[in-house]
């Protein structure tokens, strides 16, 4: 009988301890459950939060200037800081400042005076990175012209592509070589500026690019001398800007930061990886503009050191350069003497 009560007693334990167990098994399976969950919601583990979009316009067609953009986006910059990027062409190049001023883009790029003499007419945007820090459009002679400098010039036949702007950069260069600036046949040429110097139709153009039309021309056989504007009166100005509304910088300014970290990213990628930023820029060319591979190229290479702030942080604008732009255009009528230079651009 004493047997037999120790007997139970040892099953009773025995059940017990069975139960106890299943109870520390089930409880250690649900503690792993939340944990688990836990981890997954933990910043370190969690799935990304959904990335804020930004619309960027370009000035042009794709090409090499637009690498740093190109590379940002495929090397998953834009993503690491947050962000889904779409890049778009545009339809005419007048329209980018507009649809920025008007919310309908985030940001575009354009050209340093035209920022400023948008503010004239009353469109808000403003200037937030310089992306390339002097002229590409120089004044284009033949070689074989014999043309040594503006005042070289005088009655003859200049092209351009009746923009105020290149007009106003052409007899400023004229009146500071020493020349007649008024003795000059200015003839619009639309952007027709390679058959119209190729076919002696005019003596010079001025509006090309040395990153793209001179070396087209060279390469048809049509060596051109580039005549740096700002060797003759016109300002050092910034070819490139990057552009945002007054408005999206009240509402978007931490995410444009963001925009021009990647970006910086980009460029710096670009600078190290040449041919690989090329090879992901061949990737997006268009297809009614299409891309001459070894012409962007040789393009990327002029663009590069003319993209390098130096010591400064890649974008990072000078306020004694818009303060000299403003200066000459209001000095050519081409914009109001009450616009500010300081209004015109932001460092984010």
């Amino acid at each position: 009988m004493k047997n037999h009560f120790i007997l139970k007693i040892k099953e009773s334990f025995a059940i017990a301890l069975a139960c106890l167990l299943l109870i520390v098994m089930s409880g250690c399976s649900g503690t792993n459950s939340v944990n688990s969950k836990d981890t997954v919601a933990s910043p370190d583990t969690a799935a990304e939060q959904p990335l804020e979009k930004v619309s960027i316009m370009l000035d042009w067609y794709p090409n090499a200037v637009h690498s740093f953009l190109y590379a940002a986006q495929k090397n998953g910059y834009f993503t690491k800081h947050g962000l889904d990027v779409d890049i778009q062409m545009p339809a005419d190049t007048n329209d980018a400042l507009k649809l920025v001023a008007a919310g309908k883009i985030d940001l575009a790029l354009s050209y340093q005076p035209q920022v400023l003499m948008a503010r004239g007419d009353a469109i808000p945007v403003k200037s937030i990175a310089a992306i390339v820090r002097h002229p590409l459009n120089h004044l284009m002679v033949p070689e074989e012209s014999g043309i040594q400098s503006p005042k070289d010039l005088v009655g003859k036949k200049i092209g351009y592509s009746s923009i105020p702007l290149y007009e106003a950069m052409m007899r400023t260069m004229i009146k500071h070589d020493g020349g007649d600036s008024q003795n000059v046949d200015m003839i619009d040429v639309g952007f027709s500026f390679i058959p119209a110097i190729s076919t002696h139709k005019v003596d010079a153009i001025i509006g090309g690019f040395i990153n793209h039309e001179q070396l087209l021309l060279a390469k048809e056989g049509h060596p051109m001398t580039a005549i740096n504007p700002t060797d003759f009166g016109v300002p050092d100005y910034y070819e490139l800007v990057l552009v945002a509304s007054d408005d999206g910088l009240k509402n978007k300014q931490e995410r444009f930061k963001r925009f021009i970290a990647a970006v910086t990213e980009g460029q710096h990628f670009v600078e190290q990886n040449t041919e690989d930023a090329l090879a992901i820029l061949f990737q997006h060319e268009d297809g009614s503009s299409p891309m001459d591979q070894e012409i962007e190229k040789k393009s990327l290479n002029i663009l590069k050191p003319l993209m390098n702030a130096g010591d400064a942080a890649f974008g990072y604008q000078d306020e004694s350069s818009w303060a000299k732009v403003r200066d000459w255009l209001v000095a050519n009528e081409l914009l109001p003497s009450g616009i500010k230079a300081e209004d015109a651009f932001l460092n984010l």
